[in-house]
């Protein structure tokens, strides 16, 4: 459960960290070596790739482990982070008395908290979004004594990042992109790296590395989806295309791949595929935190990981993942210890406490007293000032994903959180309550009905024909039964790909040029990804959704269907991008 630092508070608001040793500035492969060279990577995630949601990832691994984990801050504004000390404040924390409220201090000093912390959130790297090579330097000469890297967002497809000039957008300017990372290559103390999305070829694609690299970036992540492949069209990340890059460009390059990580399996299979040094999860990280640490050996679950009666299925319970996000929140954020808690429920347990109604308590939440559930004392009453912490603002949306399975057969919890408000850990501690007691209800089911009771609900096995019928390109069938598991394991939102999402609706064929192609995010002469999760040789896997939507075995497309342009009939809002 996260290393055990105390974090002291500062004596008089002016007590102040030594400055950290200065360091020569390395660069690509030996400075890859030097942080640990991490295999396994959390991708940069707009409002979700926060401090704690990191310390919740880096838990499940031996603690010794912990710092072979390379995670990625939130994307940052670089010009609001350069010129606006409360964008600063409100979504990086690395200090607990900001460097300039001590007088005297310098940007090194300050009692380090969180964001960065040496003791417990390293090695991380600080994204920024930038368009201007001075906004994005002055912004990262902020951030640069709280991390090992700086990163450069260049893979954000949304339409937000297409007004703003930035992310994606700027990949039809080249000599813009070479003086954002040369800046920073010239002038920063820290090295510079940088995120991109493959282009319509793998030659045009190179050609875009070459010039990142040329600029100075020390590790190059290449994230196998083009700039138009978001929302219903996302369809599946090209692993080839992260192949030839590590087939053409020095053997040296440092190389990164993000796309297609449902599973902990699924690592190692793009490393294989790739040849990357290292592989980045994103959205399947946000549904399994435990994605990166390989699953216990059979008769070692214990009782945070569970496995059906045959020991083939398995996964991290809801109730435990809950209750470690819920517990760093406290111990870090909050600065006070965790609820006590029993153990989590196995069969076998006194299940008494089923029977009783859960005890309200009072819990103070930024000055107001809350309701909340279970027998332990009531809570201090909060400093308002948490509530401007990122790692309040993330609680509602992290649940929510790492729930989605969850809440669509338990609606009651589903309401409770919807009903949550920003801060309100007692409100959150009560859902904590609800989704134990469910889990134990369905654990005890389980054992009572002899596994039938999980059987019930699996989705039915693909027949001899239908397997051999399949194409993974276009279904998501066999990814969806492979993935599946009860409702009281995480487990990854599968993503529908585009055939799938205009046979349900999802997407509509336009009225207007009829014998037009239909849109893909492919041009006609690439082809269909052939790498893709859990499988080197075109069996495809999904990816999933931000916004939760189940994917179910393709329904059949007409071919005068299929050959109609595409009109997008639901909507991704913007903020519930993850990544670019």
């Amino acid at each position: 459960m996260g290393s055990d630092v105390t974090n002291s508070t500062a004596t008089n608001g002016a007590a102040a960290a030594a400055a950290p040793p200065t360091r020569p500035k390395l660069h690509g492969r030996a400075f890859y070596e030097s942080i640990g060279s991490p295999k396994y990577i959390v991708a940069p995630m707009v409002d979700q790739s926060e401090f704690a949601w990191r310390m919740l990832s880096r838990s499940f691994l031996p603690e010794p482990q912990r710092t072979s984990m390379l995670a990625y801050s939130p994307m940052f504004h670089a010009r609001l982070f350069a010129e606006t000390e409360k964008y600063r404040n409100t979504h990086f924390q690395p200090t607990r008395i900001p460097p300039s409220e001590i007088p005297g201090a310098t940007a090194t000093e300050g009692v380090p908290w969180l964001d960065g912390n040496p003791a417990i959130d390293r090695p991380l790297f600080v994204q920024f979004c930038a368009n201007e090579p001075q906004h994005l330097l002055a912004a990262a000469k902020l951030a640069a004594p709280y991390c090992d890297a700086v990163d450069l967002n260049l893979g954000c497809p949304q339409g937000i990042a297409k007004r703003g000039h930035y992310g994606a957008f700027l990949q039809e300017d080249q000599e813009l992109i070479y003086n954002l990372i040369h800046t920073l290559h010239e002038d920063l103390s820290i090295p510079v790296t940088a995120k991109i999305r493959v282009l319509e070829t793998k030659e045009a694609t190179l050609k875009y590395a070459q010039n990142v690299l040329r600029a100075g970036a020390s590790i190059l992540t290449v994230h196998g989806r083009r700039r138009e492949q978001k929302g219903h069209y996302t369809g599946l990340a090209d692993w080839q295309y992260i192949r030839y890059l590590r087939e053409n460009l020095p053997p040296e390059t440092v190389i990164f791949a993000n796309g297609n990580i449902l599973e902990h399996g699924g690592l190692e299979k793009c490393l294989a595929a790739t040849g990357a040094d290292g592989v980045m999860s994103a959205e399947g990280n946000l549904s399994n935190p435990g994605l990166f640490a390989p699953p216990p050996p059979v008769g070692q679950e214990g009782r945070e990981y569970w496995r059906d009666k045959d020991g083939r299925r398995g996964g991290w319970r809801v109730d435990a993942v809950f209750r470690r996000y819920l517990d760093i929140l406290h111990k870090y954020v909050l600065d006070e210890e965790p609820p006590q808690r029993r153990p989590l429920f196995m069969p076998g347990d006194d299940s008494a406490w089923l029977q009783e109604q859960p005890k309200a308590t009072t819990t103070a939440v930024g000055g107001e007293q809350q309701q909340q559930n279970g027998d332990e004392p009531p809570r201090k009453k909060l400093d308002k000032s948490h509530l401007q912490s990122p790692n309040f603002v993330a609680i509602q949306a992290h649940l929510f994903h790492l729930l989605r399975h969850f809440v669509s057969k338990h609606h009651d919890v589903r309401d409770a959180l919807a009903k949550s408000k920003l801060g309100d850990i007692g409100t959150y501690e009560k859902v904590l309550g609800m989704v134990e007691r469910k889990v134990a209800e369905g654990l005890l089911e389980y054992r009572r009905t002899d596994g039938k009771s999980v059987e019930e609900m699996a989705p039915a096995p693909l027949t001899a024909e239908e397997e051999a019928e399949i194409d993974d390109t276009e279904s998501s069938a066999r990814t969806v039964r492979e993935c599946w598991r009860p409702w009281w394991v995480v487990q990854p939102i599968i993503r529908p790909l585009p055939k799938e999402a205009l046979a349900k609706g999802a997407v509509q064929p336009k009225k207007k040029g009829k014998g037009a192609a239909m849109d893909s995010p492919f041009p006609a002469s690439t082809p269909a990804p052939t790498t893709t999760n859990g499988q080197a040789t075109g069996k495809a896997a999904t990816t999933p959704v931000p916004n939760g939507e189940d994917a179910s075995p393709a329904a059949a497309v007409p071919a005068a269907v299929s050959t109609l342009p595409l009109e997008q009939t639901t909507t991704y809002e913007e903020n519930k991008l993850v990544s670019g």
